[in-house]
């Protein structure tokens, strides 16, 4: 990774989210939480609409960077703050979007910081990737 340098773009990518992502996502990771999928539910705990898993969006952010890496690295740690709610209309969906450029670097590892957006506003803050070439 000697020829990364800081502010170097590694991955961008953008990922639709549906109401039918958010069923399937919930399956896979068993949070039913009806907030999820029902507008009337999130509305009466006094949500805008029907919010994307934390999660999902946690994991969708991080794949551009595993991507990038292939085979010839590791991730070591993977640390987000989560700022705003990733709001799931029923017919246009959402679209998450990720840049992702190299913080810190040394010589045992890169720092790839994340800016992942929605609706043209930060949901994660401080999302950062420690990788490191195997």
């Amino acid at each position: 990774m000697s020829d990364l340098t800081v502010g170097d773009v590694v991955a961008e990518r953008t990922f639709p989210i549906t109401r039918d992502s958010l069923v399937r996502y919930a399956g896979a990771s068993g949070d039913f939480n009806a907030i999820h999928y029902r507008d009337d539910t999130a509305q009466s705990v006094g949500l805008a609409g029907v919010l994307a898993h934390g999660m999902l969006t946690m994991g969708l952010a991080v794949q551009p960077v595993v991507d990038w890496l292939g085979e010839r690295g590791i991730v070591l740690d993977y640390q987000v703050r989560f700022t705003r709610p990733v709001l799931v209309d029923a017919s246009t969906g959402a679209s998450v979007t990720v840049v992702a450029k190299v913080g810190a670097t040394d010589e045992d590892s890169t720092r790839i910081d994340l800016t992942v957006t929605a609706a043209d506003q930060t949901v994660l803050g401080k999302a950062q990737v420690r990788v490191s070439l195997t």
